[in-house]
């Protein structure tokens, strides 16, 4: 299981959010290329960048910093969400080095999309579903949607998806534990990779998600914890790996 640190990307600065909310941010660095080298530093096999001013505004936002950190350390496997709507933005992150491009609301309001970029550019989409109480909220977190999360990611299955990033929102940057059981329950129900996020806080979490790892949970996100402390990244990227 791969343990994947979280670059959040707000006015050029690193940040989290608390369940998604742009107004409750706490900056962690003026410089995000020098956080990913922290990270690459530390072994990790990949990093999950997200475009938050990209992703209330429907286009990408930090672009640059996102082309900067993916040239600076070009043996890193990069996924990046955040306003990605259409295929030139997404054509765009490929050509620049990225390795994953995440759909996220335009998959839950046009499906459709999804089939036709997971067909033209096989292997390297994902869907992030991000839910609350088992339905899919859209629009940065601002609108629960009536979907439910385990339909909607097998319908991505069928289309072709490389894996599910799936963000429990109640849990997101709260530091109140990652939600197992429902990681867990979506992984069986599909047999594409699924990711976790949301909600790690320590240890503990890398442990409750390595024992159902093999329900089909093929990596964990981590933001908050890394960066307040509460859970050593090296240490718990170790532990990842053995499950």
């Amino acid at each position: 299981m791969l343990l994947i640190p979280a670059i959040d990307l707000k006015e050029g600065k690193c940040v989290r959010l608390r369940q998604g909310r742009m107004d409750d941010n706490t900056v962690f660095s003026d410089d995000p290329v020098a956080v990913a080298g922290r990270w690459a530093d530390a072994g990790a096999k990949r990093i999950h960048l997200v475009d938050l001013d990209g992703a209330f505004a429907g286009k990408p936002v930090n672009a640059d910093i996102i082309k900067a950190i993916v040239t600076a350390y070009p043996q890193m496997p990069v996924q990046i969400g955040g306003g990605i709507r259409d295929e030139a933005t997404i054509q765009a992150y490929l050509e620049a080095g990225v390795e994953y491009v995440i759909i996220g609301t335009k998959a839950v309001n046009e499906p459709d999309f999804v089939k036709e970029m997971a067909t033209k550019y096989p292997r390297r989409i994902i869907v992030g579903l991000d839910a609350k109480d088992g339905k899919v909220a859209i629009d940065g977190w601002a609108k629960l949607s009536k979907h439910d999360v385990i339909d909607l990611a097998q319908h991505f299955e069928a289309d072709g998806v490389e894996a599910i990033i799936y963000t429990d929102i109640s849990r997101d940057g709260m530091m109140q534990g990652v939600n197992v059981e429902a990681t867990a329950r979506l992984a069986r129900a599909i047999n594409i990779p699924v990711i976790a996020s949301g909600g790690i806080t320590n240890i503990d979490d890398i442990k409750g998600l390595g024992a159902v790892a093999h329900d089909g949970i093929m990596g964990a996100i981590t933001g908050r914890a890394i960066y307040e402390g509460t859970l050593d990244f090296i240490e718990a990227r170790l532990l990842a790996e053995s499950y």
